[in-house]
């Protein structure tokens, strides 16, 4: 069985230690094939492939449906592949990436319902009410912080029936139109620099500031501490 790639949309900035311990420990516990770098290219990578996107003056959520699109119709990408955030780390050797999900987006909206308001939570609520009008009633959250398998049709077909959408939950959207079910999961997203985080997870994400400052970021740096095969030597 063909190995499939890892995609990575990332913003514009030269600056990204996440992405180059996250990088670290792909290389080093998720099997795959080639790691595609879509949107900005850092200068320390080497050995990427690289998919350039359109990023000025669209917000983060556009810029990373723009580059999901852009992979699915990329003839060279592996199909299926896995898409990962610049903050996933995978803390532990993954034989197959499986498919994990968050539960029911009712529940978790009502999680971010007790933090405010924003286009975050709009977006989940928009996602959840089209859902409802494509026949899932009680769908699942995909919106975790770790690698999703997908399959480029089935993702195309997502963003088609969610394109009118200004924040739409692609992985959510894709994750109940495919019926890929899968086991459910808590989120490994460490939010502040004293969050607390499961030192024996297969899976972590942080922050900027948490990866930088607080005792998730030093953890995961002293796990890998060499540099991957993706980093030119002596670059930052």
């Amino acid at each position: 069985m063909c190995l499939p790639d890892i995609v990575v949309p990332v913003r514009v900035g030269a600056v990204n230690e996440q992405l180059r311990y996250a990088l670290r420990s792909w290389a080093a516990h998720l099997p795959h094939r080639h790691v595609w770098v879509v949107g900005y290219q850092p200068p320390w990578l080497t050995g990427v492939r690289h998919l350039s996107t359109q990023q000025a003056g669209h917000t983060k959520y556009r810029n990373t449906t723009t580059a999901v699109r852009a992979v699915c119709e990329h003839p060279e990408v592996s199909d299926p592949f896995l898409l990962c955030n610049d903050d996933f780390f995978v803390m532990q050797p993954v034989e197959r990436m499986p498919v994990l999900h968050r539960g029911p987006v009712a529940e978790v909206e009502r999680y971010y319902a007790t933090r405010g308001s924003g286009k975050y939570l709009r977006g989940m609520r928009e996602t959840r009410d089209l859902l409802a009008e494509l026949g899932h009633s009680d769908p699942l959250s995909y919106e975790l912080h770790v690698p999703l398998p997908v399959d480029k049709a089935g993702m195309l077909r997502a963003l088609d029936a969610g394109r009118h959408l200004d924040v739409i939950h692609k992985r959510t959207m894709y994750g109940n139109l495919a019926a890929l079910g899968g086991t459910r999961a808590a989120d490994v997203k460490v939010l502040g620099r004293s969050g607390a985080f499961d030192r024996a997870s297969p899976f972590l994400s942080t922050m900027v500031d948490s990866f930088a400052r607080g005792a998730v970021g030093a953890f995961i740096r002293g796990r890998f501490p060499g540099p991957s095969p993706y980093e030119q030597p002596g670059r930052r």
